[in-house]
């Protein structure tokens, strides 16, 4: 007979976790209000208090946003899941080149794959119809480890 114990051996998704994705307009204020989304959406999830998650990710999507309003200046969608200890933000453009990781030189622009690429866990970019989505993830577990996944 198999007998189970009070603990479940897989990770539960965090209270509140769960799905939003926003469009925004091609305007300078566009980075501003996703990051203010991000910090909103996290607080309401549940996630703000988790380690700098709120804070790497707020920072990792205004650079996502940046680059959607720079190279492919057209509406972006932001898109954020969370569960089972992982935290996924999205950003969608229709811009079709994919991004790059440069060095961090001292230079004013450039930095943003290079800090995506530092911060997060896993990232990747995958093209979608006239454009691309680039997506990031975050660890929401804090040192449990209980979001991290193998590459």
């Amino acid at each position: 007979m198999l007998q189970l114990s009070g603990r479940s051996p897989f990770p539960q998704p965090p209270l509140g976790a769960g799905h939003l994705s926003v469009e925004y307009a091609p305007e300078p204020s566009a980075v501003r209000e996703a990051r203010t989304e991000v910090r909103r959406q996290l607080e309401g999830w549940g996630l703000a208090e988790h380690g700098e998650v709120a804070d790497v990710a707020e920072l990792l999507v205004g650079e996502l946003a940046t680059n959607a309003l720079v190279h492919a200046e057209s509406r972006f969608r932001l898109t954020l899941f969370a569960a089972h200890g992982v935290l996924r933000c999205e950003v969608a453009d229709t811009e079709r080149r994919v991004p790059r990781v440069l060095e961090a030189g001292t230079g004013e622009s450039g930095r943003g794959m290079f800090l995506v690429d530092a911060l997060a866990q896993r990232w990747g970019c995958h093209r979608d119809g006239p454009g691309k989505t680039v997506w990031f993830e975050l660890g929401t577990c804090g040192s449990d480890g209980c979001g991290r996944r193998q590459p």
